[in-house]
């Protein structure tokens, strides 16, 4: 019989996909004997259920009743019994954490009768009325639907009539008034009185808490973090504990270390007299912990000494929440917190500095998506003006653009192209798509636990908390600043999420220290070490070569700097453009053997030196020279801007440029409906006589020269586009053919493998024929993945991209992450039936998706001998590979 409900006590966290990330942790924390309120938890399998049919599976309601017949022994009372009621929160827990995507509902269990049994217990009728308050705002949004902005409205107008000298704090007398005026406005909205038995309120909680898994802010969250739409979430079912019961009382959410550098040491808010959700959700300003240890010094040893057993126990910054009831500390929960990048690499090298965790742990700890963000440019701080303003550094980076004050016009704005900066006074879990849009966000209250910080670290979006001296005025559109400055709509600012400084208009950038040690060496603080640790070891661990795409010496040079053990690429088309087209243009539009050899034979020298400053830059290293491929109209002038021009000029009488009529002809001639389908790429080489001759002689050549200055060039030559084996055994009998003639004329051997790029599917599902005349597979991502999805990037992406992410045709875009199932099965057909032929083939990837963190672990899998990508994501995919001969999973481990 299927088990749909567990104690704390019966599980572990171990049993995450069971219990969620929640429930799973506060198992684990009754394990180790520490403070937990009991509970018990539903499971994501009964969710499951739930949302495929509607309804609780069978047996689940019967469960929920033992269990909670088990909590209510335990604590000596009933669920809303009228004298000394037992109140439990209702809470859901994912597997991985989704902070405030889903439902809570606290106070569960108070009724117009409870409410006063526990004024008299409590001593506190203004707590009960306050907690009674709570329950109903709460299940009224997020149980009956009753919009949110209802409960806000009337608590305004309620505080503005509120008779006591503090409108925040209104005694016994006027709570139980916004009670009254709860319940008529769920009755007046829902048609129904909120539910008086706790049952009742118990099982809708549930139901709320499970359909939360689906709503629209929560599917969001999972598309951008990459989570699963069919996991579901687990429900906790919890006995209330009280952080509003006066000052001896409180709750508060710490870190074992500092979430945005991996400082040691216990960090984190604290609110004296409320409930958790009024620290993460920042509507009022949070205390630091070091004035819990003031306030009371034996709680905030208990909550140090906790904390210390859980980082010891889960090996990890741990995120806690806490509160604390008259005196006695509880734990809520804990979780493996999520961290900036720059804390990922601090905290992963103090960890294994001291022995918690071994050197191949510390390095699953990281990951690419975190090692590109520090290689983000920083603000130039000597160019900027004055702060306009300063808050908590929750998000480091450097983001500047235009003040938005709500989640749609960020939306808007940035889908536009413009940069933006969402500034709210707090944010909300409704603001998540403009937390999204954003570069960064600004609000003026909440701290590092904030719903703001906690979300924006985990999207590696800029963030500054709690400005203090800002005003946010969002039915304006403004912000006003402590000296009287009014920040309207529209108004470029930036943000420094490492410092928390806000300044005005956009401050230039300078590189970043991880950037400056990987252009040349310098180490100049603790996390650049902490990066060249993670990357030494991820070097000596990892299969996987990395190469660069590099079509300059420039850009090769660069690329060694940054780790890449050759060039995987290396386009030539690119050696074709600027003054060098009118050659090409002559060699196009030769009408005579003569004339296009003289063109060819001025190109020759040009390509020469080309490739051997490249194979200079490269010395000892692979250079994978990839033959002509682009089809040769692209460098023509363009059709439409020669026929107007030649248009013109008859109109005007003057006469046509004889030049402009030539090369309208030509355009004419070569033009294609599909250019990526046409004439490219090895077709190319095999019907324009002399175009492959004149580049492998460049190549050979330019072997040769090298060789002779004492240098070790490794030139490899790819043929582009192959389809049939046919082709490649043409091509590869001229390349062979050229290089024996340069190796005769310059006395120097030329032994330069032969290879091809598997960019069409047709050659993927050949490559065992194929691989009869290939020394190499180089797979072109690019075009593999658009010929295998039949769309072109550039046409198809900003036409019906977004709508596919939305509704869950991509799960990322196929461009950026491979696409295992299609083009993926297509790579490992290819690389499989070429080894089969040829044991010692060498396979490699080219596109872009060779930097990709997912991406890299799958062609580690697959069994490629190498990825290719731009040099700026050289050392990300050096330390992806690394990972990914670990086992790591490619990207969002600490999600």
């Amino acid at each position: 019989m299927v088990r749909y409900v567990y104690a704390f006590r019966d599980g572990d966290r171990a049993m995450a996909d069971l219990l969620g990330g929640k429930g799973a942790n506060l198992a684990e924390m009754t394990r180790l004997g520490l403070p937990v309120p009991p509970g018990f938890t539903v499971t994501t399998e009964a969710c499951r259920v739930f949302l495929a049919t509607g309804a609780e599976p069978d047996g689940m309601t019967e469960e929920v009743s033992r269990h909670l017949s088990a909590l209510e022994e335990a604590t000596g009372r009933l669920l809303g019994q009228p004298d000394d009621p037992l109140l439990v929160s209702v809470r859901s827990g994912a597997r991985f954490s989704m902070p405030g995507m889903m439902e809570t509902v606290l106070d569960i269990g108070l009724t117009d009768a409870s409410v006063l049994g526990l004024a008299k217990v409590s001593g506190n009728e203004r707590f009960a009325w306050d907690c009674y308050r709570r329950l109903i705002q709460m299940f009224g949004s997020t149980v009956l639907g009753v919009d949110p902005a209802l409960f806000d409205q009337a608590m305004t107008l309620f505080r503005d009539t509120c008779e006591t000298p503090d409108g925040l704090r209104p005694d016994a007398f006027g709570l139980a008034r916004l009670v009254k005026t709860y319940k008529h406005l769920v009755r007046d909205e829902t048609g129904r009185d909120f539910p008086q038995s706790p049952a009742e309120q118990l099982r809708l909680a549930v139901r709320a808490v499970f359909r939360s898994w689906n709503a629209e802010r929560a599917r969001l969250y999972r598309r951008r973090e990459r989570i699963p739409d069919d996991l579901g979430t687990a429900v906790t079912v919890q006995r209330m504990v009280f952080g509003n019961l006066g000052p001896d009382s409180g709750s508060g959410v710490a870190f074992t270390r500092d979430p945005a550098t991996g400082q040691p040491g216990l960090y984190g808010d604290y609110l004296p007299d409320a409930q958790g959700e009024d620290v993460v959700a920042g509507v009022r300003d949070t205390v630091s912990l070091a004035e819990l240890e003031r306030l009371d010094p034996r709680s905030y040893r208990q909550l140090r000494d906790h904390a210390q057993t859980l980082e010891r126990h889960y090996r990890d910054l741990c995120d806690i929440e806490f509160t604390i009831e008259r005196g006695t500390l509880w734990m809520l929960q804990t979780r493996v917190g999520k961290r900036t990048a720059e804390a990922a690499f601090a905290i992963a090298a103090e960890l294994v500095g001291e022995g918690l965790v071994t050197a191949d742990e510390g390095l699953r700890r990281v990951d690419g998506d975190q090692l590109g963000r520090l290689m983000f440019p920083r603000f130039d701080t000597r160019a900027a003006g004055p702060e306009i303003a300063h808050g908590v550094p929750a998000s480091p980076g450097a983001a500047a653009g235009a003040a938005v004050f709500d989640s749609a016009s960020a939306v808007r704005r940035a889908a536009d192209g413009e940069p933006v900066v969402l500034v709210r006074e707090e944010t909300t879990p409704e603001d998540l798509p403009g937390m999204v849009a954003a570069r960064a966000v600004l609000t003026g209250r909440g701290g590092k636990t904030s719903h703001a910080a906690v979300v924006a670290r985990g999207m590696g979006r800029v963030c500054v908390c709690g400005a203090q001296d800002i005003t946010v005025d969002g039915e304006a559109r403004r912000f006003t600043t402590r000296d009287g400055t009014v920040v309207e709509e529209g108004t470029v600012v930036s943000v420094d999420g490492s410092t928390g400084a806000v300044y005005a208009g956009s401050v230039p950038v300078v590189a970043s220290a991880t950037m400056r040690y990987l252009e040349c060496g310098e180490q100049a603080d603790c996390l650049v070490a902490a990066v060249a640790r993670a990357l030494e070891h991820a070097d000596a661990v990892r299969r996987l070569e990395v190469r660069a795409n590099a079509d300059t010496a420039e850009d090769a040079a660069r690329a060694r700097r940054f780790g890449a053990q050759g060039i995987g690429l290396c386009r030539t088309e690119h050696m074709f453009l600027g003054e060098r087209r009118t050659l090409v243009e002559e060699m196009i539009l030769a009408r005579t053997e003569e004339e296009r050899d003289r063109a060819l034979a001025a190109l020759l020298p040009l390509q020469r030196q080309d490739f051997t400053d490249i194979l200079r830059a490269m010395d000892g290293l692979p250079v994978t020279v990839r033959l002509l491929d682009p089809p040769l109209h692209e460098f023509l002038p363009e059709r439409t801007e020669l026929a107007v021009r030649v248009a013109a000029a008859e109109a005007s009488g003057r006469g046509t440029d004889p030049r402009d009529v030539e090369l309208l002809a030509a355009v004419n001639r070569m033009h294609e409906d599909n250019p990526m389908l046409g004439l490219r790429g090895v077709r190319l080489g095999l019907v324009v006589p002399g175009l492959v001759a004149m580049q492998v002689r460049a190549v050979g050549e330019a072997v040769a020269e090298r060789v002779r200055e004492g240098g070790s060039p490794r030139a490899e030559i790819m043929v582009p586009l192959v389809g049939s084996v046919e082709e490649l055994r043409l091509a590869r009998a001229e390349v062979t053919r050229v290089l024996a003639e340069v190796g005769e004329e310059t006395g120097v051997p030329l032994d330069c493998p032969v290879g091809t790029m598997i960019e069409l599917p047709r050659a993927a599902l050949t490559a065992g024929r194929i691989a009869e005349e290939a020394a190499f597979f180089s797979f072109g991502t690019n075009d593999l993945t658009q010929t295998t999805w039949g769309f072109s990037r550039d046409d198809v992406e900003a036409a019906f991209f977004s709508a596919y992410l939305d509704k869950g045709v991509f799960a990322a875009s196929p461009f950026e992450t491979l696409d295992r199932e299609g083009v993926g099965r297509l790579v490992r057909i290819a690389v499989e039936e070429g080894r089969a032929v040829r044991p010692e083939l060498q396979t490699g990837v080219c596109g872009e998706h060779g930097g990709d963190p997912e991406s890299v672990h799958f062609f580690h899998r697959v069994g490629l001998d190498y990825v290719s990508c731009s040099p700026f994501r050289v050392p990300v995919a050096r330390l992806e590979a690394g990972r990914a001969a670990l086992g790591g999973s490619g990207g969002g481990d600490t999600r």
